[in-house]
């Protein structure tokens, strides 16, 4: 295990890529949608892109962990893993609605070594690696530097909160302050925060296989990527990801002491 990480960006990139090819063989197509434990859909492409994502990982690091949305963890307790998630976005997916995307995330531990997101249908990938800096279609990726919360856009993926009606309430004191809210959301609202095309991104439910790759993402391109209780992680179960001008103002809004619970 001596790849760079600049190999290990590049690996997460290619894999990103090629799943996502795989997926979509059946993007806007005819398939069966089938409900999975927690009510979230699944789909054959799901399935398919996630298994040749992980013969792929297998051919090139054999003795490196396999974690995914689909199918059991394998080699769980080996030093580095691969998280996939093969269609993040798959209710927009099964609707034909392009802002889905391939997520790929190579870790050690809690440390995100080096995460990609691909986005077929709008022909859009991004990687990043620690102090490698981001990369949007083979340039730099930069945040925003928009300060003011009237002249921010803010996105989150469901607004409805149903779990958490005090976070709701935040949530609705923020977006009320912001120039633009927008429901752009899942990996594609993370895309945005860290090509400067918005500056706020919110999530209230978030598996290690949403939010892993786009943690180097948002803080490469110079962002703030945080739990909803302000600690800097891509494990928290929840996700806040800003562009730096607004990350305080942004935090003081939505990081209640009530946050963690309600």
């Amino acid at each position: 295990m001596s790849e760079s990480p600049e190999q290990l960006m590049q690996a997460a990139a290619d894999v990103a890529r090629f799943a996502s090819q795989v997926a979509m063989r059946w993007y806007r197509a005819e398939f069966n949608v089938e409900a999975k434990g927690d009510g979230s859909p699944v789909t054959i492409a799901d399935r398919e892109a996630e298994r040749q994502a992980r013969e792929w990982l297998e051919q090139r690091f054999p003795y490196d962990g396999l974690f995914g949305e689909e199918f059991e963890a394998v080699r769980p307790n080996a030093r580095r893993r691969w998280i996939l998630d093969p269609i993040d976005g798959t209710k927009a997916f099964v609707r034909g609605v392009p802002l889905w995307g391939t997520l790929v995330a190579c870790c050690e531990g809690d440390t995100v070594l080096a995460g990609a997101a691909c986005y077929p249908v709008v022909d859009e990938i991004i990687a990043a690696a620690p102090g490698e800096g981001c990369w949007w279609n083979g340039s730099r990726a930069r945040v925003s530097e928009v300060a003011s919360l009237g002249a921010a856009t803010a996105l989150i993926t469901d607004e409805r909160f149903p779990d958490h009606p005090l976070r709701r309430d935040a949530w609705r004191a923020l977006s009320a302050q912001c120039g633009v809210s927008r429901t752009w959301g899942d990996c594609y609202g993370y895309l945005l925060v860290a090509t400067g095309r918005a500056e706020i991104m919110v999530d209230d439910i978030m598996n290690p296989w949403d939010s892993a790759a786009v943690q180097p993402i948002i803080t490469e391109a110079g962002g703030v990527f945080t739990d909803w209780r302000g600690v800097a992680t891509a494990f928290g179960g929840d996700v806040i990801a800003t562009n730096a001008a607004l990350a305080d103002p942004v935090r003081r809004v939505l990081c209640t002491p009530d946050s963690p619970n309600t």
